[in-house]
Protein backbone atom coordinates (compact mmCIF):
# COMPACT_ATOMS: atom_id res chain seq x y z
CA UNK A 1 0.00 0.00 0.00
CA UNK A 2 2.86 2.03 1.20
CA UNK A 3 4.85 1.51 -2.16
CA UNK A 4 1.72 2.59 -4.40
CA UNK A 5 1.50 5.25 -2.64
CA UNK A 6 5.02 6.63 -3.11
CA UNK A 7 5.10 5.49 -6.82
CA UNK A 8 2.11 7.29 -7.35
CA UNK A 9 3.48 10.20 -5.90
CA UNK A 10 6.75 10.01 -7.58
CA UNK A 11 5.12 9.25 -11.03
CA UNK A 12 2.78 12.87 -10.54
CA UNK A 13 6.34 14.69 -9.80
CA UNK A 14 7.89 13.14 -13.01
CA UNK A 15 4.63 14.59 -14.78
CA UNK A 16 5.09 17.68 -13.32
CA UNK A 17 8.61 17.91 -14.25
CA UNK A 18 7.88 16.94 -17.87
CA UNK A 19 5.50 20.22 -18.30
CA UNK A 20 8.19 22.40 -16.32
CA UNK A 21 9.47 24.87 -19.75
CA UNK A 22 12.26 23.56 -21.47
CA UNK A 23 15.76 25.84 -20.14
CA UNK A 24 13.84 26.28 -16.70
CA UNK A 25 16.42 27.09 -13.42
CA UNK A 26 15.71 25.79 -10.39
CA UNK A 27 16.76 28.59 -7.44
CA UNK A 28 18.79 30.75 -9.60
CA UNK A 29 19.93 33.40 -7.72
CA UNK A 30 19.45 37.14 -10.14
CA UNK A 31 21.85 39.14 -10.59
CA UNK A 32 20.73 42.85 -12.27
CA UNK A 33 23.82 43.46 -14.39
CA UNK A 34 24.13 46.93 -15.99
CA UNK A 35 25.97 48.06 -19.08
CA UNK A 36 27.19 51.54 -19.70
CA UNK A 37 26.67 51.02 -23.42
CA UNK A 38 24.90 47.73 -25.31
CA UNK A 39 27.27 47.46 -28.30
CA UNK A 40 30.49 47.33 -26.25
CA UNK A 41 32.46 43.70 -27.82
CA UNK A 42 34.00 43.52 -24.04
CA UNK A 43 30.42 44.15 -22.19
CA UNK A 44 29.46 41.97 -24.54
CA UNK A 45 31.17 38.65 -22.64
CA UNK A 46 28.17 38.87 -20.21
CA UNK A 47 26.30 37.42 -23.36
CA UNK A 48 28.40 34.80 -24.23
CA UNK A 49 28.56 33.56 -20.70
CA UNK A 50 24.98 33.26 -20.12
CA UNK A 51 24.39 31.94 -23.73
CA UNK A 52 27.36 29.35 -22.44
CA UNK A 53 25.50 28.63 -19.44
CA UNK A 54 28.71 29.46 -16.98
CA UNK A 55 26.82 32.09 -14.64
CA UNK A 56 24.32 29.24 -14.57
CA UNK A 57 26.61 26.76 -13.21
CA UNK A 58 27.20 29.69 -10.64
CA UNK A 59 23.28 29.29 -9.61
CA UNK A 60 23.12 32.63 -10.96
CA UNK A 61 20.23 34.35 -13.38
CA UNK A 62 21.88 37.50 -15.19
CA UNK A 63 19.23 40.49 -15.96
CA UNK A 64 21.31 42.60 -18.29
CA UNK A 65 20.06 46.21 -18.78
CA UNK A 66 22.39 48.78 -21.24
CA UNK A 67 22.50 52.41 -20.43
CA UNK A 68 23.47 55.23 -22.46
CA UNK A 69 27.18 55.99 -20.91
CA UNK A 70 29.13 55.75 -17.30
CA UNK A 71 26.76 58.91 -16.18
CA UNK A 72 23.24 56.70 -16.45
CA UNK A 73 25.02 53.62 -15.23
CA UNK A 74 26.08 55.09 -12.06
CA UNK A 75 22.81 56.66 -11.21
CA UNK A 76 21.65 53.17 -11.82
CA UNK A 77 23.81 51.69 -9.32
CA UNK A 78 23.63 54.57 -7.00
CA UNK A 79 18.91 54.19 -7.25
CA UNK A 80 20.02 50.10 -6.69
CA UNK A 81 18.33 49.10 -9.80
CA UNK A 82 21.46 47.16 -10.89
CA UNK A 83 23.59 45.41 -8.30
CA UNK A 84 27.00 45.33 -10.82
CA UNK A 85 28.26 47.45 -13.86
CA UNK A 86 30.58 47.31 -16.61
CA UNK A 87 31.56 50.66 -17.15
CA UNK A 88 34.85 52.52 -18.01
CA UNK A 89 38.08 52.82 -15.80
CA UNK A 90 37.85 56.64 -15.99
CA UNK A 91 34.25 55.72 -14.17
CA UNK A 92 36.11 54.94 -11.04
CA UNK A 93 36.51 58.34 -10.73
CA UNK A 94 32.47 58.44 -9.37
CA UNK A 95 33.55 56.71 -6.20
CA UNK A 96 35.38 59.80 -5.66
CA UNK A 97 32.69 62.23 -5.48
CA UNK A 98 30.50 59.77 -2.79
CA UNK A 99 28.38 57.48 -5.14
CA UNK A 100 27.70 54.61 -3.60
CA UNK A 101 29.61 51.81 -5.72
CA UNK A 102 33.02 50.90 -6.19
CA UNK A 103 35.26 49.21 -8.82
CA UNK A 104 35.79 45.78 -7.90
CA UNK A 105 37.54 44.26 -10.65
CA UNK A 106 39.80 45.27 -13.45
CA UNK A 107 37.87 44.20 -16.16
CA UNK A 108 39.76 45.60 -19.62
CA UNK A 109 43.13 46.80 -20.28
CA UNK A 110 44.76 49.26 -22.87
CA UNK A 111 41.79 50.68 -25.20
CA UNK A 112 42.58 48.31 -28.54
CA UNK A 113 38.99 49.12 -28.55
CA UNK A 114 39.28 52.45 -29.44
CA UNK A 115 40.43 53.80 -32.35
CA UNK A 116 41.12 56.87 -34.35
CA UNK A 117 40.13 56.46 -37.34
CA UNK A 118 40.54 58.71 -40.94
CA UNK A 119 39.38 58.57 -44.41
CA UNK A 120 40.79 57.15 -47.24
CA UNK A 121 41.53 60.08 -48.90
CA UNK A 122 43.92 61.58 -46.72
CA UNK A 123 47.81 63.89 -46.88
CA UNK A 124 48.08 61.87 -42.98
CA UNK A 125 50.59 58.88 -43.72
CA UNK A 126 51.91 58.95 -40.36
CA UNK A 127 51.39 59.89 -36.43
CA UNK A 128 53.84 62.76 -37.14
CA UNK A 129 51.39 64.11 -39.97
CA UNK A 130 48.87 64.68 -37.18
CA UNK A 131 50.07 67.68 -35.73
CA UNK A 132 47.83 70.72 -35.91
CA UNK A 133 44.86 68.48 -37.38
CA UNK A 134 41.33 68.38 -36.28
CA UNK A 135 40.02 65.13 -34.59
CA UNK A 136 36.47 64.76 -33.82
CA UNK A 137 35.63 63.13 -29.95
CA UNK A 138 32.33 62.36 -28.57
CA UNK A 139 32.75 64.58 -25.46
CA UNK A 140 34.87 67.21 -23.71
CA UNK A 141 36.41 65.55 -21.21
CA UNK A 142 35.33 62.04 -22.25
CA UNK A 143 37.88 59.46 -22.47
CA UNK A 144 38.16 60.03 -26.39
CA UNK A 145 39.13 63.33 -25.50
CA UNK A 146 42.14 62.02 -23.39
CA UNK A 147 43.34 59.39 -25.24
CA UNK A 148 43.87 62.48 -28.01
CA UNK A 149 45.39 64.91 -25.60
CA UNK A 150 47.56 61.73 -24.53
CA UNK A 151 48.47 60.87 -28.23
CA UNK A 152 49.65 64.52 -28.63
CA UNK A 153 51.74 64.38 -25.17
CA UNK A 154 53.47 61.38 -26.08
CA UNK A 155 54.48 62.96 -29.75
CA UNK A 156 55.98 66.56 -27.54
CA UNK A 157 53.08 68.84 -28.66
CA UNK A 158 51.44 68.88 -25.21
CA UNK A 159 48.02 68.40 -24.76
CA UNK A 160 46.73 70.46 -27.53
CA UNK A 161 49.11 69.99 -30.27
CA UNK A 162 45.77 68.79 -32.07
CA UNK A 163 42.63 70.37 -32.33
CA UNK A 164 39.96 68.74 -30.46
CA UNK A 165 36.54 69.34 -31.64
CA UNK A 166 33.76 67.32 -29.54
CA UNK A 167 31.04 66.81 -31.94
CA UNK A 168 29.24 63.72 -30.36
CA UNK A 169 27.25 60.66 -31.88
CA UNK A 170 29.33 59.35 -34.31
CA UNK A 171 27.10 60.26 -37.18
CA UNK A 172 27.41 64.00 -36.78
CA UNK A 173 31.79 63.08 -37.12
CA UNK A 174 31.66 60.73 -39.97
CA UNK A 175 29.31 64.08 -41.69
CA UNK A 176 31.84 66.53 -40.50
CA UNK A 177 34.83 64.54 -42.03
CA UNK A 178 32.80 64.12 -44.89
CA UNK A 179 32.37 68.12 -45.42
CA UNK A 180 36.26 68.70 -45.04
CA UNK A 181 35.52 70.11 -41.56
CA UNK A 182 37.53 67.33 -39.46
CA UNK A 183 40.77 65.12 -40.48
CA UNK A 184 39.74 62.32 -38.56
CA UNK A 185 37.82 60.99 -35.38
CA UNK A 186 37.62 59.04 -32.32
CA UNK A 187 35.52 55.76 -32.05
CA UNK A 188 34.95 51.75 -31.51
CA UNK A 189 37.14 49.92 -33.94
CA UNK A 190 34.21 47.87 -34.48
CA UNK A 191 32.65 50.95 -36.28
CA UNK A 192 35.96 51.73 -37.93
CA UNK A 193 35.71 47.87 -39.41
CA UNK A 194 32.14 48.21 -41.01
CA UNK A 195 33.25 51.65 -42.10
CA UNK A 196 36.20 50.25 -43.92
CA UNK A 197 34.47 47.43 -45.28
CA UNK A 198 32.12 50.22 -46.49
CA UNK A 199 34.99 52.41 -48.27
CA UNK A 200 34.55 55.36 -46.28
CA UNK A 201 37.26 55.45 -43.76
CA UNK A 202 39.97 53.09 -42.01
CA UNK A 203 41.58 52.45 -38.54
CA UNK A 204 44.19 54.18 -38.66
CA UNK A 205 45.53 53.92 -34.98
CA UNK A 206 44.12 51.42 -32.24
CA UNK A 207 44.92 53.43 -29.00
CA UNK A 208 45.93 50.53 -26.99
CA UNK A 209 49.24 50.81 -28.31
CA UNK A 210 49.31 54.46 -26.83
CA UNK A 211 47.68 54.20 -23.35
CA UNK A 212 49.23 50.91 -21.94
CA UNK A 213 48.97 51.12 -18.53
CA UNK A 214 45.16 51.84 -18.68
CA UNK A 215 41.74 49.70 -17.64
CA UNK A 216 39.17 50.90 -20.56
CA UNK A 217 36.62 49.21 -18.73
CA UNK A 218 36.10 47.90 -14.88
CA UNK A 219 33.34 46.25 -13.04
CA UNK A 220 31.45 48.37 -10.24
CA UNK A 221 29.27 46.58 -7.56
CA UNK A 222 27.48 48.48 -5.02
CA UNK A 223 27.94 49.04 -1.43
CA UNK A 224 25.01 46.91 -0.61
CA UNK A 225 26.04 43.73 -2.30
CA UNK A 226 29.20 44.03 -1.34
CA UNK A 227 28.52 44.77 2.36
CA UNK A 228 25.57 42.22 2.36
CA UNK A 229 25.80 39.27 -0.35
CA UNK A 230 29.78 39.74 -0.80
CA UNK A 231 29.36 35.97 -1.80
CA UNK A 232 26.91 36.31 -4.48
CA UNK A 233 29.35 39.10 -5.85
CA UNK A 234 32.18 36.45 -5.80
CA UNK A 235 29.86 33.92 -7.77
CA UNK A 236 29.04 36.75 -10.27
CA UNK A 237 33.26 37.49 -10.96
CA UNK A 238 33.91 33.80 -11.07
CA UNK A 239 31.35 33.89 -13.23
CA UNK A 240 32.90 36.19 -15.18
CA UNK A 241 36.20 34.97 -15.45
CA UNK A 242 35.60 31.49 -16.23
CA UNK A 243 33.49 33.44 -19.12
CA UNK A 244 36.82 35.26 -20.42
CA UNK A 245 38.83 31.79 -20.26
CA UNK A 246 35.78 30.58 -22.41
CA UNK A 247 36.11 33.33 -24.99
CA UNK A 248 39.59 32.52 -25.40
CA UNK A 249 39.04 29.04 -26.28
CA UNK A 250 35.83 29.44 -28.54
CA UNK A 251 36.47 31.78 -30.87
CA UNK A 252 34.19 31.01 -33.08
CA UNK A 253 31.28 30.69 -30.89
CA UNK A 254 32.24 34.36 -28.98
CA UNK A 255 31.95 35.46 -32.99
CA UNK A 256 28.55 34.21 -33.51
CA UNK A 257 27.59 35.21 -30.00
CA UNK A 258 29.09 38.97 -29.78
CA UNK A 259 27.67 39.65 -33.58
CA UNK A 260 24.22 39.53 -32.39
CA UNK A 261 24.89 41.11 -29.07
CA UNK A 262 26.68 44.11 -30.68
CA UNK A 263 24.60 44.12 -33.82
CA UNK A 264 27.72 43.90 -36.42
CA UNK A 265 28.43 41.42 -39.35
CA UNK A 266 30.69 37.88 -37.94
CA UNK A 267 33.32 38.86 -40.06
CA UNK A 268 33.66 42.08 -37.93
CA UNK A 269 33.08 40.25 -34.81
CA UNK A 270 35.91 38.13 -36.17
CA UNK A 271 37.99 40.95 -36.45
CA UNK A 272 37.30 42.64 -33.37
CA UNK A 273 37.94 39.28 -31.46
CA UNK A 274 41.69 39.22 -32.58
CA UNK A 275 42.30 42.84 -32.10
CA UNK A 276 40.22 42.75 -28.35
CA UNK A 277 40.41 39.66 -26.83
CA UNK A 278 44.09 40.11 -24.72
CA UNK A 279 43.22 42.71 -23.58
CA UNK A 280 40.66 41.01 -21.25
CA UNK A 281 42.11 40.33 -17.25
CA UNK A 282 42.32 36.84 -16.60
CA UNK A 283 41.50 37.40 -12.69
CA UNK A 284 40.31 41.07 -12.53
CA UNK A 285 43.56 41.55 -10.18
CA UNK A 286 44.57 45.74 -10.15
CA UNK A 287 47.61 46.84 -11.99
CA UNK A 288 49.05 49.90 -10.03
CA UNK A 289 50.56 51.69 -12.63
CA UNK A 290 47.30 51.30 -14.75
CA UNK A 291 45.61 52.74 -11.24
CA UNK A 292 47.88 55.61 -11.14
CA UNK A 293 47.46 56.40 -14.74
CA UNK A 294 43.40 56.19 -14.28
CA UNK A 295 44.11 58.83 -11.03
CA UNK A 296 45.56 61.14 -12.86
CA UNK A 297 43.83 61.06 -15.91
CA UNK A 298 40.75 62.14 -13.71
CA UNK A 299 42.28 65.53 -13.16
CA UNK A 300 43.27 66.00 -16.70
CA UNK A 301 39.60 65.07 -17.68
CA UNK A 302 37.94 67.66 -15.30
CA UNK A 303 35.95 65.09 -13.82
CA UNK A 304 38.17 65.97 -10.04
CA UNK A 305 39.72 68.81 -8.94
CA UNK A 306 42.89 67.23 -7.77
CA UNK A 307 44.26 63.55 -8.23
CA UNK A 308 42.45 60.88 -5.75
CA UNK A 309 44.26 58.23 -3.35
CA UNK A 310 44.43 55.45 -5.40
CA UNK A 311 42.39 52.92 -2.28
CA UNK A 312 39.81 55.83 -2.42
CA UNK A 313 38.33 54.67 -6.17
CA UNK A 314 38.75 50.52 -6.00
CA UNK A 315 37.96 47.90 -3.82
CA UNK A 316 40.51 44.85 -4.11
CA UNK A 317 39.36 42.31 -1.75
CA UNK A 318 37.56 40.47 -4.32
CA UNK A 319 40.50 39.86 -6.73
CA UNK A 320 42.35 38.08 -7.91
CA UNK A 321 39.91 35.35 -8.66
CA UNK A 322 40.71 31.73 -8.56
CA UNK A 323 38.71 28.93 -10.12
Amino acid sequence: MHYTLRRGALIGLLAALALWPAGAAFGLDKIRLGKAVPNSFAFGAAEVGIEAKIFEQEGLEIEVTSFRGDAQLQQALAAGSVDVGLGSGPGLGFRAKGAPAIGVAAMYGPPANLALVLPFETPIKAVSDLKGKRIGVTTTGSLTDWLVRELSRQQGWGSDGIQILALGQMQARLAAIQRGELDGMVIEAATGYELEEAGKARNFILFGDIAKDFYTHVIFATDDIIDKRPNLLRRFLRGWFKTIAFMRANKDFVVASEARTIEVKPSIAAKIYDAQIAGFSGDGAWSPAAIDVIRHSLKELGILGAVPEAKAIYNDQFVPVRF
